[in-house]
């Protein structure tokens, strides 16, 4: 299909995405919609609701997503297609449509003349968290990452704990403090151990402030009820769609703090995701074979569905008030997980938890094999032992000023590229004690 709006063919908001989101225009909040991107442009959901040409069976005209997340995995892919067909060429609409008398449905008279697409990359055009998250969970799946962070803190003989290949380890992370993309970050203060030695801790700003490269699962669907279990392949009917998110970390005061219940303070200050969630139908076409897994799983965790999802990621910095442009220091792959969201689904629920739709699992530092694939810092430096270049200088973990830019596109054997847009964020000092 050829598609009404001009884009390049690498661009990652392509006719073969149609991510979803949340803006709001002219910075006036009460205007909040939500939107399907199609190149530089977004189709306002609001307005394309008041005419002809939205299903009136559909819930996606809403301030946040969650209503139309809802919904049941056959209705996203078909209004999935009706918008494809509304973007392709053929179609009545194009950029420029606005609605009319014709095409407006009744009661809606005083909306003719209203646009249908908004410019993406507008002033006026801001982006908001694409849905409300009632709870997040941050999983560990990495094994190239288990792998890494083990050996540093208890060598390469011990470094996966006797769990690690048995199950999907996670925690239960902080929803409030979820932003979006573009949302500034501020160095978050904590006790930590002022020099090597130290038996007790003073409290202070973070001197070792990293990043962690994830993909974060929004799950969709019916909610499920206290006690209700998922298969992985029920599991696989509840993933509404995928975001780039970077778990910020504070590694001091993870280290004083993580035993013997693991992160608290120094991760639930931000975590930051990208605005747009692509379907999972768009990532569909972009799947590899996963890991073998070595014990086999219990029986509640095997998936007769052995695929992954293979989308290259990359990490990259651009330092305080520098004036060049960012540098790539790490390159990976949402493949790197040795779970699947499906069996990190199915794990989750063993209990009986109820999941909601717009909760939000994250896949943990995705890791790929040899030094470029580095998913943190911790990894990069060695837990600061060993320095690397960054714009002619020597760095260990982030200084304020920083930006860090998380990036994700793949190319289709059509020549449509499918993309999470950026997920970016830039450091602010800590505020004062």
């Amino acid at each position: 299909m050829k598609c009404i709006v001009e884009y390049a063919a690498d661009h990652p908001f392509s006719l073969a995405n149609l991510p979803y989101g949340s803006f709001c225009t002219d910075g006036d909040a009460s205007t909040r919609r939500c939107g399907v991107a199609i190149g530089d442009w977004i189709l306002d959901l609001q307005a394309l609701a008041l005419t002809k040409f939205f299903p009136v069976d559909v819930v996606a005209a809403e301030p946040t997503l969650n209503a139309f997340m809802a919904l049941d995995r056959r209705t996203w892919l078909a209004f999935r297609q009706h918008i494809q067909r509304l973007l392709s060429v053929g179609s009545p609409l194009c950029v420029d449509t606005t609605i009319t008398a014709s095409n407006v449905l009744a009661g809606n008279a005083a909306s003719v003349g209203r646009a249908l697409f908004v410019p993406r990359l507008a002033r006026s055009t801001a982006m908001c968290l694409p849905c409300t998250i009632g709870d997040y969970t941050d999983f560990y799946t990495s094994l190239e990452h288990a792998t890494n962070c083990g050996t540093l803190i208890r060598g390469p003989t011990h470094a996966l704990q006797p769990n690690w290949r048995h199950l999907p380890v996670a925690y239960h992370a902080r929803a409030s403090s979820v932003v979006v993309s573009g949302t500034p970050v501020r160095r978050p203060v904590g006790q930590i151990l002022d020099k090597p030695g130290d038996a007790a801790p003073i409290v202070a700003p973070s001197r070792r402030l990293d990043f962690e490269l994830e993909v974060g699962f929004f799950y969709g669907g019916k909610e499920t009820q206290l006690g209700e279990r998922l298969s992985p392949a029920q599991a696989a009917e509840r993933v509404f769609g995928a975001v780039l998110l970077n778990d910020w970390s504070a590694r001091d005061v993870q280290t004083w703090e993580y035993v013997p219940l693991g992160p608290f303070l120094s991760k639930n200050f931000a975590t930051t995701i990208s605005a747009w969630i692509v379907p999972i139908h768009a990532l569909e076409p972009f799947t590899c074979t996963g890991y073998t897994h070595d014990p086999p799983l219990l029986p509640y965790l095997r998936d007769a569905d052995t695929t992954n999802f293979d989308v290259p990621l990359t990490v990259a910095i651009r330092p305080a008030e520098s004036t060049c442009e960012y540098e790539i220091i790490s390159r990976s792959s949402l493949r790197h997980t040795y779970y699947t969201i499906r069996q990190m689904i199915a794990h989750h629920s063993t209990t009986g938890c109820p999941l909601r739709a717009g909760d939000l699992l994250g896949t943990g530092t995705l890791s790929a094999p040899g030094e470029q694939g580095y998913g943190s810092l911790l990894e990069k430096c060695e837990a600061g032992r060993r320095p690397f270049a960054l714009a002619g200088e020597e760095r260990t973990f982030l200084e304020d000023g920083d930006s860090v830019r998380m990036s994700g596109l793949v190319m289709g054997e059509e020549g449509h590229a499918v993309g999470f847009g950026e997920c970016v964020g830039c450091v602010l000092p800590a505020l004062p004690l």
